[in-house]
């Protein structure tokens, strides 16, 4: 495997994956890069250490002897903030709609080559350093949209003063869209704001949040009046829809 040196993040990863070689592969290449490291193999033993030892992010494989990759996701999201990368060998998009819709932020499929793997690492780890930087030092930022209320510093959103259920990427895809409110986001710069990569065109993850977004804020997802699907184009926070 080579070595990419520079820029290297520093942070703890921990790798969900029964296939020995391949994880501790995974793991050298990603120490290589000044990344620190550690492997778990069995799904059944994967939710405690994941909260227990809350490391930075999680690579999760699809596949796992004990409990498969979407439902570790499901039973750690409601207490563990960090990302989560989930890999499979299978390609088939029901696999990537339900493991993002479980609270997976990025999805890969195998056979993934180490460098676009520490890419997709490095992106995430930068967009959750970006939010604690903003968070901590910003102070409080609210926009309010009629009974719509998302405030960035807290990292909350309301709907008619109940909290909003959110996982980390939709909430920061909805303050990405409340943000720019009145204007069209492309995906592509969708996926280079909130991930740093660049769009594929066929990355459904944005689609899928959206579409999750949407009935937890009050959208209607059949005929969506505050986030509309603008075509060819992306998407629009529609800025007086509430007002």
């Amino acid at each position: 495997m080579e070595t990419i040196v520079e820029n290297a993040d520093f942070g703890r990863v921990l790798i969900v994956e029964d296939d020995e070689r391949l994880a501790a592969l995974t793991k050298k290449y990603l120490e290589n890069n000044g990344l620190s490291a550690a492997i778990e193999g069995n799904g059944a033993q994967a939710v405690s250490r994941i909260l227990k030892e809350k490391p930075d992010l999680v690579v999760l494989d699809l596949m796992l002897p004990g409990e498969n990759g979407v439902s570790i996701c499901r039973r750690v999201r409601p207490d563990y903030d960090g990302p989560i990368l989930m890999l499979t060998a299978r390609k088939d998009d029901l696999d990537e709609v339900l493991g993002l819709e479980m609270g997976a932020d990025d999805y890969v499929a195998k056979p993934v080559r180490p460098r676009v793997l520490l890419a997709r690492i490095r992106a995430l780890m930068r967009r959750r350093l970006l939010v604690v930087d903003k968070t901590e030092n910003a102070g409080a930022v609210r926009l309010t949209f009629g009974n719509l209320v998302v405030n960035s510093a807290m990292r909350e959103a309301w709907l008619e003063d109940l909290s909003v259920d959110l996982t980390s990427a939709e909430f920061d895809l909805l303050w990405l869209l409340c943000s720019n409110a009145g204007r069209v986001l492309s995906r592509e710069e969708i996926f280079e704001k909130l991930r740093g990569i660049e769009y594929d065109g066929q990355d459904r993850s944005i689609d899928v949040r959206v579409s999750r977004i949407r009935p937890k804020i009050g959208d209607d997802p059949m005929h969506p009046r505050l986030i509309k699907t603008v075509r060819s184009k992306g998407y629009l926070f529609v800025k007086n829809s509430l007002d």
